[in-house]
């Protein structure tokens, strides 16, 4: 794996002819899950975690046996992929398109590349996405924060919606999108991110006290929600064309909402708020480890799927995190 992408020369990169040569058949994928479920061929059951098990011959219904529980299971069992019947190559597959595709990749894309329905990709995407549900930080800083908006364009809305937008607030701004708050580490690179109810102070205040340890430098804009934050804070005003005041700037975090805007223009078209939460847990997960190979971020992927759970009604049905799950 000696490829190396282009930006980030100390990093190794996978070519397309390398992953088909890494699973030419069902059979190697997974093998090759299996040496990342179970590190130096310590078997165990995925459901209560018994290491009594033992090979089933013809593999049916699934290739292993657990002694203690007495039931079958498989490397997908205790993991999001779990009661899937799409090939784990095709799961290899995914996993380094999604990773590798800057801008992701879309569900219509990988049911074309896969030969799969487009509903089974739009739910493969969002199982992968639960290796990334978890949260970073706090930080040391300094730490950059900054908050944006996703929604409709104004211009796109029905007449119906732009007059109730109006009635509410007067209609300007951001009223009648979703809110997100993110921070950014200026010395790991590292982001976090969520889906906030509103942009008020207790909300900003909270969010940047669980993003920045004490005595962390912050950086934001003027924005008056911001104000008595217990740090060490410098703000730039954006108002009057004020982006950068020495190290007084917001350009990393604004970076990161760049991608996520050309994300959603680009590739998905449209994110609804029932599930931007896991879009942005996506991004940021991917961020947080861009200094990785590929092969390693694969390995790391599908290490972090163990132990999650995301079952398709919860994901139609829910409002939020399914399983405390991330998109």
């Amino acid at each position: 794996m000696s490829r190396k992408s282009p930006g980030k020369a100390h990093r190794k990169g996978v070519s397309l002819i390398q992953l088909y040569n890494m699973f030419p058949t069902e059979d190697s994928a997974t093998a090759w899950f299996e040496s990342i479920v179970w590190p130096d061929g310590n078997r165990y059951c995925g459901r209560c975690g018994s290491t009594h098990t033992k090979s089933v011959p013809s593999k049916r219904p699934m290739p292993y046996w657990c002694t203690d529980c007495r039931k079958y299971f498989s490397v997908r069992t205790g993991t999001s992929i779990a009661r899937s019947n799409i090939p784990l190559r095709k799961w290899a597959i995914a996993i380094y398109l999604c990773l590798t595709s800057l801008k992701s990749v879309s569900s219509m894309k990988l049911h074309r590349d896969l030969e799969i329905t487009q509903k089974s990709a739009w739910f493969m995407l969002h199982r992968i996405r639960e290796a990334w549900a978890w949260r970073t930080g706090p930080f040391d800083g300094p730490v950059e924060v900054d908050e944006t908006y996703f929604g409709g364009k104004r211009k796109n809305m029905s007449n119906a919606k732009r007059r109730e937008i109006r009635k509410s607030v007067g209609g300007r701004g951001a009223v009648g999108k979703t809110a997100v708050v993110g921070a950014k580490d200026r010395k790991t690179k590292r982001v976090r991110a969520e889906v906030v109810q509103d942009t008020d102070k207790p909300t900003l205040h909270k969010f940047v006290r669980d993003s920045a340890n004490p005595g962390a430098t912050v950086y934001t804009d003027e924005a008056t929600a911001y104000k008595g934050i217990p740090f060490d804070h410098e703000a730039v005003k954006h108002s009057v064309n004020e982006y950068v005041r020495q190290q007084a700037h917001t350009n990393g975090i604004e970076s990161f909402w760049s991608m996520l805007k050309r994300a959603q223009a680009g590739t998905f078209h449209k994110i609804s708020p029932k599930h931007l939460e896991r879009y942005i847990v996506e991004f940021v997960g991917k961020h947080n480890v861009r200094e990785l190979g590929t092969l390693a971020q694969m390995r790391n992927t599908v290490a972090a799927l163990v132990g999650r759970n995301l079952l398709y009604r919860d994901l139609v049905a829910d409002n939020g995190l399914a399983n405390g799950a991330g998109d």
